[in-house]
């Protein structure tokens, strides 16, 4: 049974609310789920949402539709998701990018993503990863430090566009190192690896997920990875915190969250649903093997998550006068 906690002096409107929100619960869902996902097919977003979306559909009841609504750095998913009506049936996927840097970044996005969201769960985390072209002339961190260090301004790093997750990751790597690398922006992360590729860009700062396949076919070489332990993968590749650059060693991740005003009996049992799919091994192997690691906590744990980022993005673009140029 589900107990509402009414304080004395509140309104009958407010005891109707709580009523209405668990009766809301207990019946949902009742229908299909619409997940946006604000990011392309095929990124590392879009493989994360549609490995949780088919199982949690199966644990729901219902499908569990995946909606790609890409553009505006994942904004104009976010903003769907933010003004959509609070019944649990459109929920959307929470990103580094669309909840801290593309807000910190533009302080024209539509949306607050401390206020008009609620957090479900961190579904999973995915490392960053420095890689060069293999004709980059170091074979490992600490030649190609030295050797940009020498060569200041002569060496590039793509990115998916500005204020992208990777340009942060790339600010902040400059900051520490004081390296002075150049930002080639591009129109997405796929024309961006296709240039490291080709060898007409230097390095780049990269989901895991999105560079691994060509890191174990030998056409890119990785440097390091922003993971609290060496990944397991990559066991001759050290974290940036195991080469004195902590600020740098910070993961990426995939959360779960529903426009604000969505019941809370609502959000915990899509919490609990998640979790539960999260753990599943089918899953656990699915999402390791694309590079992810499965997280699945509280969603307070998940809102702190959002708020610590959202702060850290803030004081980096102040630091950096990094301009959102609406490119």
């Amino acid at each position: 049974m589900t107990f509402c906690l009414i304080k004395k002096g509140l309104t009958a409107l407010a005891v109707l609310s709580c009523s209405t929100g668990v009766a809301l619960a207990d019946t949902y869902p009742s229908k299909p789920i619409t997940l946006i996902v604000p990011f392309a097919a095929g990124g590392t977003t879009d493989i994360v949402a549609r490995i949780v979306a088919d199982k949690l559909g199966r644990e729901l009841g219902q499908t569990v539709i995946v909606d790609n609504r890409g553009g505006g750095g994942g904004s104009i998913g976010a903003g769907l998701v933010a003004k959509a009506s609070p019944d649990g049936y459109t929920l959307g996927v929470s990103t580094l990018s669309t909840h801290a840097v593309i807000a910190a970044c533009n302080p024209k996005v539509s949306y607050d993503p401390i206020k008009d969201f609620k957090a479900i769960t961190n579904m999973a985390g995915s490392p960053n990863v420095l890689t060069v072209n293999p004709k980059f002339p170091a074979q490992d961190f600490k030649q190609f430090l030295a050797y940009v260090k020498k060569n200041p301004g002569k060496f590039s790093y793509a990115t998916s566009g500005p204020c992208s997750i990777q340009q942060m990751v790339g600010e902040q790597f400059k900051m520490e190192t004081g390296t002075d690398i150049l930002h080639v922006p591009y129109r997405g992360a796929g024309p961006a690896l296709n240039d490291l590729l080709g060898g007409s860009v230097d390095m780049m700062f990269d989901n895991l997920p999105s560079s691994m396949s060509h890191i174990k076919s030998e056409r890119l070489r990785p440097l390091a990875v922003a993971w609290p332990t060496r990944v397991h993968n990559l066991p001759n590749v050290p974290t940036f915190k195991e080469l004195g650059l902590a600020a740098v060693n910070e993961p990426v991740w995939y959360g779960l969250v529903a426009p604000s005003g969505t019941p809370d009996a609502i959000i915990q049992k899509l919490n609990v649903a998640t979790v539960k799919v999260l753990k599943l091994p089918a899953v656990q192997e699915r999402l390791r093997e694309s590079g992810a690691e499965p997280v699945g906590n509280s969603p307070a744990q998940h809102a702190a998550e959002i708020k610590k980022e959202m702060e850290r993005m803030q004081t980096l673009v102040k630091k950096q006068n990094i301009q959102f140029d609406g490119s």
